[in-house]
């Protein structure tokens, strides 16, 4: 998300492929003017400092595209820069407006020429992906990468660049307005100030959980940190907290200032905007999307979690016309759902886990970070958080018995098996084992998205390094769970965010969902990896990327995308895995027909407050 300097336009980028240019001369009735289309979800724009009708995307389709985009809409595709390796995380400008800055996953940040595409030059490296480049008024180039990198360099001068090492992963960075300062957001929650040497001025404790964006006012006297407690933060440059917003719509890891306005994104339809000095919201978007995050069963119902709050509930054997129940839980994403008997329990963004069971809702106190990850293990809720931690709440009144450190980095995914439960993080790890006792099955190349179970026998998981791992599960002489034939399987262009198994452990079919849009399934041949290579193929294309799958009680698995359509994948006669059935939560959601239950009004809302 990216203010013009004057504050007229703002572009907000869209996991849907996007990007919309909004007119927000008055910002309290921003208005769509345009709509910029890539092939894959859209992660960074930039407008030209020189020249106030260009504006540069970044994406996953591994281009960077300049636009020129004039004050009645019209726009004209202007270059695209030749494809990357990997995708895009973000691009900004030289002063000059002359010369693009790209940073990539696969770790390397480039120069180029705008007006030709013309590759120039490599500006610097990270060991691991680089999420942010951010670029000073004198033309020093600051990039920040998840091996805890923060280097600047200066593309016209001789001096090699200055770096500076953290233990955390650095997502968010931003010169001040002078150039004096550097904003570095870390992953323990914390912002630096640096000076252009790269020395501390201040450390300014920010939240119990990540840090992710940082964007400062015109005048360089206060800046904005966005975090994964699902708020923004406005803070004086002494490192006094101003004041704070929360909205559970908001997504914080990107946030934009100008003229006394800040813009941060959101899981709705639009950008939320707010007075700098008050926080007081000027606009906001105006509907709710129900892209689904997680999927869980209730007897013969499949329970979809979506970005807006709402479970909908939908039958296994659903056919075209299906009838659908909602169940407005809260008014924020919900990350991950599980269930125990008739009670659901659903884990947020916002950093609560709340238990409904069809009378009474129940919320956890907030637990300090979102929730990704749900599972039930021995009579506890067990919740993985972004924080790295397992938490195990008391099922009914989700009161916290224990916080136990149980990853490195985020839990993505939990996945239970008899007498324990998977588990998958950032910190590229796939362990196996009970809340205390863990073992490593494997490890991937990148952080870890999603891991599933086929019984006590068979595993899977799906990493950010375009892999899915598959392997054997074994009781080693310990007791112990441990790992045996892993075989990695190929096929996907991006991020693989979820995966699940079908058939035996024997002959399973891997079916595993991407950011690129697909739908992909490997038949494993334990014997012979190479025949499980060649076995991979795409079944399915999204018209966003894949959320999650959850493998069925009949053998069958559901698949979400953040498109809303949601599809049942099984095996035909000859173990092929084949479509079933297929459905789009906007055609349930919008049925006038269709009964719904707002489980904070018409039901008793009880907030536990035990610690």
């Amino acid at each position: 998300m990216e203010f013009r300097p004057d504050g007229k336009r703002l572009a907000s980028c869209s996991y849907d492929g996007s990007v919309l240019v909004w007119d927000t001369a008055d910002p309290a009735r921003p208005t769509p003017l345009a709509r910029l289309r890539h092939r894959r979800l859209v992660n960074a724009s930039a407008w030209n400092p020189a020249d106030p009708e260009v504006l540069a995307t970044a994406s996953a389709d591994k281009t960077v595209a300049v636009w020129r985009v004039d004050d009645r809409g019209r726009t004209t595709l202007h270059t695209v820069l030749a494809r990357h390796t990997d995708d895009i995380n973000a691009v900004a400008w030289l002063p000059d407006g002359e010369r693009l800055i790209c940073v990539s996953e696969d770790g390397r940040a480039t120069l180029w020429s705008a007006a030709d595409g013309t590759f120039l030059a490599e500006v610097g490296a990270h060991e691991a992906h680089c999420m942010m480049v951010s670029v000073s008024p004198q033309g020093l180039v600051a990039t920040v990468g998840e091996d805890g990198l923060v280097a600047v360099s200066d593309p016209d001068g001789t001096a090699p660049p200055l770096t500076r090492r953290y233990d955390s992963s650095i997502e968010g960075c931003a010169w001040s307005h002078s150039g004096r300062l550097l904003a570095v957001a870390r992953d323990d929650g914390a912002v630096d100030l640096l000076t252009a040497a790269l020395d501390v001025v201040r450390t300014v404790a920010v939240s119990t959980s990540a840090a992710r964006a940082v964007a400062w006012a015109e005048d360089d006297s206060s800046f904005v940190v966005g975090a994964y407690d699902g708020a923004l933060h406005h803070f004086a440059l002494d490192g006094t907290l101003l004041h704070r917003v929360e909205d559970r719509r908001v997504w914080p890891r990107s946030v934009a200032v100008a003229h006394g306005v800040v813009a941060a994104g959101s899981f709705w339809n639009g950008p939320h905007l707010y007075d700098l000095t008050t926080g007081r919201a000027l606009a906001g978007p105006d509907a709710a999307t129900h892209g689904p995050n997680a999927l869980a069963q209730r007897g013969d119902e499949l329970l979809v979690g979506t970005d807006s709050g709402r479970v909908v509930a939908i039958p296994v054997a659903f056919a075209e016309g299906a009838p659908a129940r909602s169940i407005d839980l809260t008014d924020g994403p919900i990350l991950s759902l599980t269930t125990d008997g008739d009670t659901l329990y659903a884990g947020t963004y916002s950093g609560h886990v709340l238990r409904h069971d069809g009378t009474t809702l129940v919320s956890s106190p907030a637990l300090g970070a979102p929730v990704p990850s749900l599972t039930v293990h021995e009579g506890s809720v067990v919740a993985g958080t972004y924080n790295g931690e397992f938490l195990l709440l008391d099922p009914d009144t989700l009161a916290v018995r224990e916080r136990i450190e149980a990853h490195d980095g985020s839990v993505k995914s939990l996945a239970a098996v008899p007498g324990g439960f998977l588990s998958a993080a950032t910190d590229r790890t796939v362990t196996a084992g009970g809340p205390h006792e863990r073992s490593t099955l494997w490890e991937h190349g990148n952080l870890v998205n999603a891991v599933a179970a086929l019984g006590s026998e068979a595993a899977a998981s799906a990493s950010r390094d375009h892999t899915v791992k598959a392997g054997y599960l074994t009781r080693l002489p310990d007791g112990s769970l441990g790992s045996a034939q892993v075989q990695t399987l190929l096929g996907p262009d991006e991020s693989v965010k979820c995966v699940a198994l079908l058939g035996t452990a024997e002959h399973p079919v891997v079916l595993a969902g991407s950011y690129d849009f697909g739908l992909y399934a490997w038949h494993i041949d334990w014997d012979d990896s190479a025949a499980t290579l060649a076995s991979g193929r795409v079944l399915a294309e999204f018209t966003q990327g894949l959320s999650c799958m959850l493998r069925l009680d009949d053998g069958t698995v559901a698949v979400a995308g953040w498109d809303g359509r949601v599809l049942v994948v099984g095996l035909d006669a000859d173990g092929r895995p084949v479509i079933e059935r297929s459905l789009h939560l906007a055609d349930l959601l919008h049925t006038p027909t269709a009964p719904q239950t707002t489980a904070q009004g018409a039901a008793r809302a009880v907030e536990s407050r035990a610690a």
